[in-house]
């Protein structure tokens, strides 16, 4: 059994949820595939708006569930303090669109006040199937032994311009769905900081974890690896 990791689930938990529920299994499916020991806690985006910056630090790594969320308007600010973190981090669901809108402010890409990205494709609180293509080396690679089919209830189209504001400098698109709109974004420069608009945690099983999943923690391995190596 390999090191500890401590992992903040940043989200309003619901026992409703089916993808709430799928994230702690997802997260159980990686520690096992993996043979390392995974805490982690649910964090109320409430909770995690009155952190100090230094509180974030107690975490090896961050995932940001799938909403709904009670107070929605403290994702944008804490997606900006996270990615300052230089902390793992995979967004999964909702927060697909408050992290572009984050990149859009933080760069400002949008100086003339336009609408850069549709509104939410998918009807009502149903799941719909997405085939993800993924267009980068690393992700073919992730992707190679695993189902490119996934589920989500978030949709969203990228304005041709976002897209080419994102990848000069700031991102990758990692991966498109069968509409040909990116569903996978990755920063640059950054240790692990990716998102998706679908549910990945979904489709994890305890036979095949979701790869999003374990590279993320794998990610959160290595970090602390060489952050004793620093010491």
């Amino acid at each position: 059994m390999g090191q500890s990791l401590k992992i903040g689930i940043l989200g309003d938990f619901n026992f409703t949820y089916n993808s709430h529920h799928a994230t702690n299994l997802a997260i159980d499916h990686s520690a096992n595939f993996l043979d390392i020991d995974i805490n982690y806690y649910w964090i109320k985006l409430s909770e995690v708006a009155k952190y100090k910056t230094q509180s974030y630090s107690q975490y090896d790594g961050f995932i940001v569930a799938p909403g709904p969320y009670k107070n929605p308007f403290f994702l944008h600010g804490i997606i900006k303090e996270i990615i300052k973190q230089k902390k793992p981090t995979l967004i999964t669901g909702d927060g697909y669109k408050t992290f572009l809108d984050v990149l859009i402010n933080t760069y400002r890409l949008n100086d003339n006040a336009e609408k850069l990205i549709s509104d939410n494709l998918v009807d009502g609180q149903q799941f719909e199937k997405l085939t993800i293509t993924p267009h980068s080396k690393a992700f073919i690679h992730l992707y190679e032994n695993y189902s490119n089919i996934e589920l989500t209830s978030t949709r969203f189209s990228l304005y041709p311009q976002l897209i080419d504001q994102l990848i000069e400098d700031i991102a990758d698109i990692e991966a498109y769905n069968q509409f040909e709109d990116p569903e996978i974004i990755s920063l640059k420069n950054h240790p692990f900081f990716v998102s998706c608009g679908f549910c990945p945690q979904i489709s994890s099983t305890r036979e095949l974890p979701h790869p999003l999943f374990y590279t993320l923690f794998k990610a959160c391995e290595l970090e602390l690896d060489k952050s004793a190596l620093a010491e």
